[in-house]
This record gives structure tokens, sequence and C-alpha cells, in this order.
């Protein structure tokens, strides 16, 4: 079974780690600074300061052992809590900024007030895997920006679902007609209800006032709900029953059922052949 999920958030001291995804301990700290010398710009580690320090003569093996995996893991970007062990005295408080660290992997997350800002995370559900990749991409993207611009994560998958509904009703380009023809192939009335507050939203979009979309964070993880539910219920089921109708029941039991239901012509049975018994 997938372990417990709890979304990162400022106001718990354990939810699901960005890094390493465990649900485990996190350590928040304060953020301080020293300001660098007039004239100067950062210290920053890389890739040929890594090599050149791997390569170095003059270190000793204790020392190159023992820094080699820190600097390896400053110059891919990483951010490293490190204990300077000293008393050095910092002026500068970064206010609104905090860092927690995972008690599991040690990974560091940046927070800017109360939000995560570092690494980055995908909200919402992994997409359905028989979406097309046009699809996968739009809805990937709003998962991408979803807390930069919940409005705009809201649109990207409105046009997701417009985008499937007209794969699944081929030559059709209107939504409202895609929604009756696959209401008509079996698409659950609770689902067609909420592609119509979909379809609804959309139409009054784009008169300003007249519709307060309230497209927020929570909004926008519906959509993604819904985009997987119509995926689920009209490409996937039906997939998995054809997969599972082919290959546990028999050949000649199939040609019965379908026989039964008048699902494909029957030939006629000579009389030589004698009768045919389901």
């Amino acid at each position: 079974m997938p372990g417990k999920h709890v979304p990162p958030t400022i106001e718990e001291t354990a939810f699901s780690c960005p890094h390493c995804g465990a649900y485990t301990t996190q350590y928040w700290f304060n953020v301080f600074s020293n300001r660098v010398d007039a004239g100067k710009t950062p210290h920053i580690v890389t890739e040929a300061m890594v090599e050149n320090f791997k390569n170095d003569k003059n270190l000793d093996k204790e020392t190159r052992d023992r820094l080699l995996p820190r600097f390896r893991k400053l110059a891919s970007g990483e951010i490293e809590l490190y204990d300077r062990n000293d008393t050095t005295y910092t002026r500068y408080t970064l206010e609104n900024l905090h860092a927690s660290k995972c008690y599991n992997c040690s990974g560091v997350a940046l927070w800017l007030h109360d939000r995560l800002i570092h690494p980055t995370i995908r909200r919402g559900a992994e997409p359905n895997e028989d979406l097309s990749p046009e699809v996968v991409r739009d809805y990937n993207e709003a998962r991408d920006i979803i807390d930069r611009s919940p409005r705009g994560a809201a649109a990207l998958l409105r046009l997701a679902i417009q985008k499937l509904c007209r794969e699944l009703d081929p030559g059709e380009d209107n939504l409202n007609q895609n929604i009756k023809n696959l209401v008509a192939r079996g698409l659950n009335k609770r689902v067609q209800q909420s592609l119509d507050i979909v379809r609804v939203i959309g139409n009054e979009a784009v008169h300003p006032g007249v519709l307060d979309l309230k497209d927020d964070v929570a909004t926008a993880e519906k959509l993604f709900s819904l985009v997987n539910l119509i995926a689920e219920q009209m490409i996937s089921m039906p997939k998995h029953i054809d997969d599972l109708y082919e290959n546990v029941v028999p050949e000649d039991k199939r040609k019965a059922i379908e026989k039964r239901d008048g699902t494909t012509p029957v030939t006629p049975a000579t009389s030589e052949d004698g009768p045919t018994e389901a």
C-alpha cells in the first residue's frame, strides 16, 4: 500500500517530503546571512572547480574524501544546510524566508512566506496513462504553474478537457454536442454534470463581470480529477474489460455471446454441418 501522503506546509512539523516523498519529521530553520564584501560577488562552486579539487595532489586523501561529496552537491545546484560549527556573528535575518530539512533524506526545502519555492513540486495526481500526449502536455503544464497561477492552470485544464472530449468524439467540435454523444455512449451522469459546469464556465468567462470564476488552487485540483475521471471511464475501463474479455473468455464462448446479442453476422449452418449449438 502507498504510504501516507500529507502535502508540504509551513504549519506542520511532519509532512511528505518534497524531495523523497516520505511522510516524516521536518526540522525548521530561520535563515540568516552575512553581507558579501563590497565589489565582490557570491561564491559559486562549479563542476570545473570540483575537478580541480579532486585532482589537487597537495590535498591529503582524508580531506579530499571528506569534502568532495559536499562540493559535488553544491556544484549540482542543490541546497546544503552546512553547520560551520563556529560562533560567526550574522547581522542579517532574511525574514519571510525559512528552510525545512527532512529527517529521512536530509533534503532542504525553501519557503517564501507560506509558499514552497524549492524544490518545485507538481500538484495534482499523475495523468492517466491512457491520455494522449497532447492532453498530457496541457495537464502537466497546469501542474507546473498551479502555485504561481491557479487561473492559468484552470484554463489549461479546461483546454485539456475540451481536447479529450473531441478525441473521444472525433469530427465534432462543439463541446455541448461532445457531451451529449459521450452520455449516449455511457458517460456517468455525475461526470456529465461536471463537464457541463466546465462548458458553462468556459462560455461565461468571455464576458467580464458576468460570473465570478474563483479559479483558485482548489478549483484547479478538482479539474485534474475530472480529466482523469473521464479518461478512466471512457478509455481505461473499456480497454481493461476488452482485454479481459479477449484473453479470459474462450473464442467459442465469445462467438456464442456475439451470436446471442446479434453483434456479429452468424453464418447459417449447412445440412452437412448439422445444427450449431451455443
